[in-house]
């Protein structure tokens, strides 16, 4: 039967396109063979170490402190107390004044005191009247020695009631102890003292005591005698040395009571103030870093990063001596040291970092 002619030319277009596709999947998969295996032979692209900043730091003789917080407190708080008893007749001191030593707070009623004075210092007299007429006598002849002796001892005994007697009438007189502050009366006019009862309360504010509680960590490097400084809540600065480190800890905070005894001439710092104080421990090396270089590694430690020989990451656990508007004071480094002031958070130790040129 014959083919007809259209039926050829179709079945040649149908089998031109199917060679197509046959011959382009062939060619399509051994270029991307071609691409894998070009891939494979290329060297990977290499990726660039971190970049980091730093700064040259060189170590500084520095004084090593210890920053605590801590309280001022009065050298001594007394309550100044009756020694006798009886009504209060004056209060010449001002509650709140600054007093001498010896000052009268309050003052008792003397009552039969004064009588008392004046009945044994008339008694003195008479003893003494009656020693001079026995010595005389004694002198003559008409005294025994016994008989002298015994008017010795009358006189002995009228010259100790005198003085009992002034003991007594000075008592009525309640005195300052010490030169200081007359913070607080108790007793007003026409209250009763026993004795033991309380007139006020005597503070001495000269020398002032700063009282702070030290952590144990830092109390084995202060020592009694080390100077300190301590700036008040109030603006004022003290200076003085260590006067007391406790030997046992506070039980609920483990802390060492630490005082420091400075001179506060008359008494312009209060007692009661809170006070940001820094005790020298001695002085040694330290670098000044920008507080922004601080960071912890991954055993929770402070310290800094910097950059070691083969730039290189290393990382230095330092302590904290002082703050200042520059940066702060730290003893860890040794030496010179090129300090990661920017990129520190992102690096790792032993990590090779790449440094900008200058």
């Amino acid at each position: 039967m014959k083919i007809k002619q259209s039926y050829l030319f179709a079945g040649g277009i149908a089998a031109a396109v199917i060679l197509f596709f046959i011959i382009g999947g062939i060619v399509t998969s051994v270029g991307a063979k071609d691409k894998k295996a070009a891939a494979a032979a290329a060297p990977a692209e290499k990726i660039e170490d971190p970049l980091v900043q730093v700064t040259m730091v060189q170590p500084s003789l520095r004084p090593y402190v210890v920053s605590v917080r801590g309280r001022t407190e009065a050298n001594r708080t007394v309550i100044v107390r009756a020694e006798t008893a009886g009504p209060v007749a004056a209060t010449p001191a001002r509650e709140g004044s600054f007093v001498a030593r010896g000052t009268i707070l309050c003052r008792i009623s003397t009552d039969a005191r004064q009588a008392s004075l004046d009945q044994a210092r008339a008694l003195l007299r008479t003893r003494q009247l009656e020693k001079e007429a026995s010595d005389r006598l004694a002198a003559q002849g008409y005294r025994s020695q016994t008989q002298v002796l015994q008017a010795q001892a009358n006189l002995d005994g009228a010259t100790a009631q005198v003085r009992q007697a002034e003991v007594l009438l000075d008592q009525v007189n309640i005195r300052a102890p010490f030169s200081g502050v007359f913070d607080r009366r108790d007793a007003e006019v026409g209250t009763y003292l026993a004795p033991g009862g309380a007139c006020g309360t005597m503070i001495q504010l000269d020398p002032m005591v700063i009282v702070t509680d030290v952590a144990e960590r830092d109390v084995g490097a202060i020592r009694v005698g080390a100077t300190a400084t301590a700036t008040l809540v109030s603006g004022e600065i003290l200076t003085g040395r260590v006067r007391l480190v406790a030997r046992d800890a506070d039980p609920a905070t483990r802390t060492y009571r630490v005082e420091i005894e400075a001179p506060n001439p008359g008494g312009r710092a209060r007692a009661g103030l809170s006070a940001e104080v820094k005790i020298n421990t001695g002085s040694g090396p330290a670098h000044l870093v920008p507080t922004t270089t601080l960071v912890l590694d991954s055993a929770g430690r402070q310290g800094v990063r910097y950059v070691i020989a083969g730039d290189r990451v290393a990382f230095a656990p330092v302590t904290v001596l002082d703050e200042t508007p520059e940066g702060v004071w730290i003893n860890g480094l040794s030496g010179d040291a090129r300090v990661i002031t920017a990129g520190q958070s992102y690096v790792s130790e032993g990590q090779k970092v790449r440094i900008p040129a200058k």
